[in-house]
């Protein structure tokens, strides 16, 4: 649905009545624009692109194995990601992206004894913080006992640290982990492991701040923190289809196809002109008395006015890291769990997507069976050929996996986000705007604002409801109704 222009109507001291536009359909977006609706807004939303869900989003692949439904990548939740399990919630798709009842993480070694890849698991009991993993860890195969030890202390200092503390922003973690007597055996097998697909970086380019704010907050904060929620359905479903419901069902104006070229104040100064081109009907320009960009840095850097932030430019100093996903579909089932993490090879995690895919093909007694690999870091082989990719993943796969040797390739192919998450480097605290800018009725949000968390679904929904609560209460929302 697209909205043409709307004159605001504007009422001083209360929402009601009063007009937003929210540039930007992806999770923080949505988030802002259902709060502002809630609230009792008229909300536009615009999105460049013909469907919700910025970087998480499905689509239609017609392969050798059939019709598949696939995931950009393989994204997941923890239960301690508690204002995207909301969002889940208002959106109806809750019980679509279940947890799991206690942390259970498979971890293969491609180079166990004999050539035969060692099994070791991660999992929790119902025992209080941190006894709740210290039986995982004293199995913990991948670890000597005086590793498993050093683990032990490292993670009492990890929970000492105060994540308030400015200085943990200029330090890196790898730094950090040497200094509490982290060998580079540990780094991988359960820092790294678990550092690399939360922040996207190893974790010698990590800020320390990050780092603890992910093992503060996934390990020690409740027993429960980190258990692992995953969607059955493709992501789309949820953040395209659910969310778009939810938008049209809360009174939203949805204009898809439709970018923001300019923001700029009112002719009085007294409210926001956005204009809007490329889209089926051609520039126009919508008002509004409040403005929510939830748009990547970059993009905010370009359409955000003079005065609005201290050092705009400052939005470019912010990086960025490649995630690459390799999807491989067999002609057989080759792998029993719904997805493990690998040690000693370049493959990261492999997921398990022939549910969620549509994928039901039966081939006599035998059913082909879709595998995702999630490569986070993924700078040195982002650009590389599908060919040298293949090359190098299906014969690590079948070191990992016994049951794919000698099972037929249906289908290999890769999705490349170059883009993927903000770098979460040493310094990037203070490179992360606040949601409130420094123009009234002008407002930020992005997994890459500051949130405190790192860029992930989690941060985009806190994003989308700061900005949102920052928005009201500047118009004067009563502070019950507030997000």
């Amino acid at each position: 649905m697209n909205a043409g222009a709307t004159p605001s109507e504007r009422a001083p001291g209360r929402p009601e009545g009063a007009a937003a536009v929210v540039i930007g359909g992806g999770l923080a977006g949505t988030t802002a624009a259902l709060a502002l609706a809630d609230a009792g807004l008229r909300v536009t939303l615009v999105e460049g692109r013909p469907r919700l869900g910025g970087l998480v989003f499905s689509f239609r692949r017609d392969g050798a194995a059939g019709p598949l439904t696939v995931d950009n990548g393989q994204h997941v939740h923890l239960r301690c990601c508690t204002a995207y399990g909301d969002h889940l919630k208002r959106i109806g798709g809750h019980h679509l992206a279940p947890l799991q009842d206690r942390l259970d993480v498979p971890v293969l070694d491609a180079v166990g004894a004999g050539g035969r890849p060692r099994l070791g698991r991660l999992r929790r009991t119902a025992l209080p913080v941190p006894l709740h993993l210290a039986k995982s860890l004293a199995c913990y195969p991948h670890l000597s006992p005086a590793e498993r030890a050093g683990v032990v202390r490292a993670t009492l200092a990890l929970g000492r640290l105060d994540l308030d503390d400015p200085a943990l922003d200029a330090t890196d973690f790898g730094s950090w982990l040497r200094r509490h007597g982290q060998s580079p055996r540990a780094v991988e097998a359960l820092w790294d492991l678990v550092g690399v697909a939360t922040l996207n970086a190893t974790a010698g380019d990590v800020s320390l701040g990050l780092a603890a704010k992910v093992f503060k907050t996934g390990l020690l904060s409740a027993p429960g923190a980190a258990d692992i929620g995953r969607a059955r359905v493709p992501l789309g479903d949820l953040h395209d289809t659910l969310a778009g419901a939810a938008l049209r069902e809360a009174g939203v104006q949805v204009a898809l196809r439709t970018r923001a070229t300019a923001v700029t104040r009112d002719g009085d100064g007294d409210g926001w002109r956005v204009a809007v081109g490329s889209g089926p009907h051609g520039g126009r320009t919508l008002t509004a008395d409040t403005v929510v960009l939830a748009v990547p840095q970059r993009e905010a850097h370009g359409l955000l006015p003079d005065g609005a932030l201290p050092d705009r430019d400052r939005l470019l100093d912010i990086g960025t890291a490649p995630i690459l996903n390799v999807h491989v579909v067999y002609d057989r089932p080759v792998l029993r769990r719904p997805f493990f993490a690998a040690l000693g090879s370049p493959v990261q995690w492999v997921f398990d997507r022939t549910g969620p895919s549509g994928l039901a093909r039966a081939d006599g007694h035998r059913r082909s069976q879709y595998l995702a690999l999630s490569q986070s870091a993924a700078q040195e082989e982002i650009d590389q050929p599908v060919g040298k990719l293949r090359a190098r993943y299906l014969p690590e796969l079948e070191r990992l996996l016994p049951a794919a040797r000698g099972a037929r390739i249906l289908d290999f192919f890769v999705t490349r986000e170059r883009t993927a998450t903000f770098a979460p480097a040493p310094g990037v605290g203070r490179l992360r705007p606040a949601a409130r800018t420094q123009v009234p009725g002008l407002f930020l949000a992005g997994a890459w604002t500051a949130t405190g968390w790192p860029a992930t679904m989690e941060s985009a929904v806190r994003s989308g409801t700061a900005a949102a609560r920052e928005a009201l209460t500047e118009l004067g929302c009563p502070p019950g109704r507030l997000p």
